[in-house]
């Protein structure tokens, strides 16, 4: 833990606010954290304020997990998380379980809004989260960064759980690069005809994405997983899987890959092994099979 006293997480647990549905008391709560520089120049968490159900507990120097201290997000409950980290700092976020989103009365939503400072540093990689049937939620993102932060963003989501048919979701993922658009990402889950298409979702059971600050240098496409480099800067990483473990596993795949690209570009030579470079100017690994699963 942080040994500076000004400096110190507040640690502090905001009050929720439940209102009142037909049948039940929906929940608002809004979580925070952010980062500061000590005195010292070393990064400390300022401020972690909780909120149940979403409660932070710090892990690390720079690092906190989410624990869902109630069930749900439930239908009709309005949930914020706000990130802050400051400039020349870092905070790693993580969750220690999957987010179960259940039904209810109305739209369940989650919006997450973080803003990253110049040279800073976020990881931001939870646990998946599962639509259960019934469900109906919409996650929105709104990430701004500095041209010269540094950040990993994944997402997960797994339609249903075992032997059940998939909630409804509508995700937005917006991001900004010192003000301007770069990112702009929205995919709709839970349409059964759309969702059995083979140009959408076809046999998958989970669909997740990675957005990755630094650019890879091609798009790389292999089983369920592609590499795709953003028109401004950045990469962004998207897979399709069966099942949450493959989907993970894809997702990483798919992150390595991008980053040695992003090594062979700055050392100003391309990877040779088994890779070609196909009419469109796509990488593909070992006749577009993962090398190494």
């Amino acid at each position: 833990m942080p040994g500076n006293t000004a400096h110190r997480a507040t640690g502090r647990t905001d009050t929720p606010h439940a209102g009142t549905g037909s049948g039940r008391r929906v929940m608002r709560a809004c979580a925070a954290v952010a980062t500061a520089s000590g005195p010292d120049g070393t990064p400390v968490l300022r401020r972690l304020a909780s909120a149940p159900p979403l409660t932070l507990r710090q892990t690390g120097p720079c690092a906190v997990h989410l624990v869902s201290t109630a069930a749900g997000p439930l239908g009709g409950d309005r949930l914020a998380l706000d990130l802050d980290v400051a400039p020349h700092t870092t905070l790693e976020l993580g969750s220690v379980a999957s987010t179960l989103v259940l039904p209810g009365e109305g739209v369940s939503e989650l919006l997450v809004t973080a803003r990253v400072g110049a040279g800073a540093t976020l990881r931001f990689a939870p646990e998946p989260t599962v639509l259960a049937a019934g469900c109906e939620h919409r996650l929105l993102v709104r990430l701004a960064l500095e041209p010269d932060a540094s950040v990993l963003w994944r997402e997960e989501i797994v339609f249903g759980r075992y032997g059940e048919a998939s909630g409804r979701c509508h995700a937005r993922f917006d991001v900004t690069c010192g003000g301007l658009p770069l990112l702009r990402q929205e995919f709709v889950v839970g349409e059964p005809a759309l969702d059995a298409s083979p140009a959408v979702y076809g046999a998958a059971r989970c669909v997740g994405n990675t957005f990755l600050t630094a650019s890879a240098g091609e798009t790389v496409v292999a089983d369920g997983v592609a590499v795709l480099p953003l028109a401004l800067s950045g990469t962004l990483v998207s897979a399709l899987a069966a099942d949450a473990v493959q989907l993970r596993s894809r997702l990483e795949w798919g992150e390595r890959a991008a980053r040695t690209s992003m090594t062979a570009v700055a050392a100003g030579e391309r990877e040779a092994g088994g890779s070609r470079i196909d009419d469109s100017g796509r990488r593909r690994i070992g006749g577009g099979r993962l090398a190494d699963r």
